[in-house]
């Protein structure tokens, strides 16, 4: 069995859902045709480096495994006719110094993926900003207070 990776663009225009459906697709064939899964590293949503099918953008997913040679004709075909795959390569790695490299990044995504995902804090109004709005209405208030007094002198 040898050591795979292989990237894979999804259409950007896809929901969150449809996007791990896509995902889970790959991981399936990969299980189906007798391959071993080592790691998936969602990259995420990425700016293109060309514009493909007028699409700017791209959710990026690269899955290592291995597997026997002919799971990656079979992977591939099935990728080539799915409509919602953008584009995809495959690298094999052969030698010694390829697999260390290899396992170092199967090792970095399996980090990656194990981390908890620190969710974004609701930031509390500052002092400043909630005064700013009552300052502008004191500000926009006086112009209208002067012109009225303006108005009775003449």
């Amino acid at each position: 069995m040898n050591c795979y990776e292989t990237l894979f663009v999804v259409k950007p225009t896809l929901t969150g859902e449809e996007i791990e459906a896509q995902i889970a697709r790959v991981k399936e064939i990969i299980a189906e045709e007798g391959g071993d899964l080592k790691a998936t590293d969602d990259m995420g949503m990425r700016r293109l480096a060309y514009p493909i099918e007028k699409q700017e953008r791209g959710y990026y997913t690269v899955v290592y495994y291995t597997a026997p040679s002919e799971l990656v004709g079979e992977l591939e075909r099935q990728l080539r006719y799915n409509e919602e795959i953008l584009r995809f390569m495959t690298v094999k790695y052969t030698n010694k110094k390829e697999l260390s490299v290899f396992e170092k990044m199967v090792e970095a995504a399996n980090k990656k993926a194990s981390a908890p995902k620190e969710e974004p804090k609701a930031e509390e109004p500052k002092a400043e900003e909630t005064s700013a709005p009552e300052a502008s209405e004191a500000q926009s208030e006086a112009p209208a207070a002067e012109a009225a007094a303006e108005s009775t002198e003449a």
